[in-house]
Parts: C-alpha cells; structure tokens; sequence
C-alpha cells in the first residue's frame, strides 16, 4: 500500500467521522427540539392550572385542592361566582367511558388486523387496509358529527324502545361508541404490524404439528405478538382519554354525580375543558387549565399502569 493511498483512506475516515459526529449533532438538536416542546406545554399547563389555588381569585378565594379532586359536582352555585369546582366525578366517568370503548373497539379491531394479514387475499387486504388508514385521518369533528347525526338517533330510538326516556339519545353510550369508532383504525394499524412481523417459521411449525389455520392464528400468532397489540391498546386509550370535540356533541354535558347507566348523560375532563375556553380571564378560565392538569395526570398513571401490565404480559412466552 503506498503512502499516497494511506493517506486518502485516513482522509476518508476523518472525514466519515466528522459526518458522524455533525449527524449526531442534528439527531440531539432536534431530539432535545421535540422533547422542549413536550416540557413547554406541560410547564404551561402546570403554571396556569395551579393559580386557582395559589391566588385570591379577584376576591372569590383559593380553590381548595382536595375538594376540587374528589367533590361530585362542577360547580356548586353556578348562578352567582363562585370558587367551589370539582372533577372528582369528571375523572371517574372519564376513566369509565375510555375502558368502555376500549373494550368495544379493541377485539374489533384486532380481529380486523389478524383478518386483514393473515387471512384476507391480497387485492381484498390493500383496500381494507387503505380503507382503515382513511378512517385514521378522518378528523375528530366529523366523528362527532355523524355521532350527533346517526348515533344518537339510534340510541335514542333503541332507548325508546325498551321505555327508557333519554335526552335526546346524549348518553355514555353514544359516547362510548363514538370513540371506539375513532380509535378502531388505530388499534388495527398497529395490531397489523405486530402481526406481520411475527416469524413465520412459529406459524409453519404450529401448521405441521397438526393445529389447523385458525387455531395457529388465535393460539400462536396473537400470543406471539400481544406486545404489539398491547401497545395498540394503550395508544388507543390514549387518544380516547383527550377527545374533546366529538365528545362534547354526544355525551350531554352532565354537570354533577357519576353515572354508569349506559343511557344515562355524562362528561369528561375534555368536555368540561372545551366547554370554557369561550372566556378569557377569571377563574372559570384558568380552572380549565387545572383540569387539563389533572388531565395529564390521569393519562400519565394511565400509560404507567398499561405499560406496567404490557411488560407482564410481554414477559410470558408463547405456549406450544
């Protein structure tokens, strides 16, 4: 090797390590950009949602704390000012009416994804699965809009029919079926990638030792890749967590007590924040960032809890 080479090859890795460390660089930069903007918000959130109980509130006292977590009701006196808000019921009916959904959309859209990867013919699986990436995009107003248009009508009329008088078909029900449909193509996009990437070879080797399709596709290919669909899970919980918009059109606006009656009106944390934003100064407003604080609470012991179950269940190995 002449020296001329040598030295060009040496160029060349001085160099390979200056791009790497400049890539590096811009990795950190904007991983550092993203993660800001995650603590701007939550700092945000934090300042303004402690005011209420921080400050006089122009003479109407600090929102007591414990009270505001546990009481049942919104607002006692909401005819006059007042400082006495709760979401003790709101936290409740917002975990309730998540859960509820998830249990209508997840084995929906799981069977859908196991359908369209494993069973489904190609040409049927591409426009199926076309079909839940527009489902996807669909913006939450328009779920709220047909739930206000066509679920609430069905709900009404299935109350109707069994002799329940319900408010206009505005209910937990309508609610909860408005956010499955919206975090079905969620769960489904996901649970399919976590399908597909399971070896082949553990199908194959279920098939040749006598189980037949659908057995080898319930028994071991969901078992393989249930850490996948747990995920689909709680990022579906998620997004039915902070719904605000489609929510608020078909849940009622309950203003006091916690309800499991299916039929029965309701709200949540999301509701009762969108439904004060039209103000902007005084306590009714700054008691809406509180909420939101509470808000982020929940869902972050929410994801603590799933993801601590996910590893539990991840930890178990598939049974042959």
């Amino acid at each position: 090797m002449t020296d001329r080479t040598l030295l060009s090859k040496m160029k060349d890795t001085a160099g390979g390590r200056r791009s790497d460390r400049i890539a590096k660089t811009v990795f950190l930069s904007a991983a550092l950009l993203s993660a800001s903007f995650v603590f701007l918000i939550a700092g945000i959130v934090l300042i303004r949602g402690a005011l209420p109980f921080l400050t006089d509130n122009d003479g109407l006292g600090s929102v007591d704390l414990l009270r505001f977590l546990t009481a049942d009701v919104w607002l006692v006196g909401a005819t006059f000012a007042s400082n006495l808000y709760g979401v003790g019921y709101l936290i409740l009916s917002t975990l309730f009416i998540a859960f509820l959904s998830l249990s209508v959309s997840f084995p929906i859209g799981v069977l859908t994804a196991l359908f369209i990867a494993k069973v489904a013919p190609k040409p049927l699986a591409k426009v199926l699965r076309t079909v839940v990436e527009t489902l996807a995009s669909i913006p939450s107003i328009v779920f709220g809009l047909f739930g206000a248009g066509v679920i609430l009508k069905l709900v009404y009329d299935f109350s109707m029919s069994i002799g329940y008088q319900s408010k206009g078909g505005n209910s937990i029900l309508a609610t909860a079926l408005v956010l499955a449909l919206m975090t079905i193509p969620t769960i489904t996009s996901i649970s399919e990638v976590a399908i597909r990437s399971v070896d082949k070879a553990l199908e194959h080797g279920s098939l040749a030792l006598g189980a037949s399709k659908t057995q080898t596709h319930f028994k071991v290919v969901l078992a393989a890749a249930k850490s996948g669909i747990f995920t689909s899970a709680i990022l579906g919980i998620g997004r039915a967590l902070g719904e605000a918009t489609a929510v608020s059109l078909v849940a009622g606006g309950r203003r006091s007590g916690v309800s499991f009656d299916l039929l029965d009106t309701t709200a949540t944390l999301t509701t009762m924040m969108l439904e004060g934003l039209k103000e902007t100064t005084g306590l009714d407003y700054d008691i809406r960032f509180s909420v939101g604080l509470v808000l982020l609470v929940v869902i972050l012991i929410t994801n603590l809890t799933l993801n601590a179950i996910k590893r539990k269940v991840g930890s178990v190995h598939v049974k042959a």
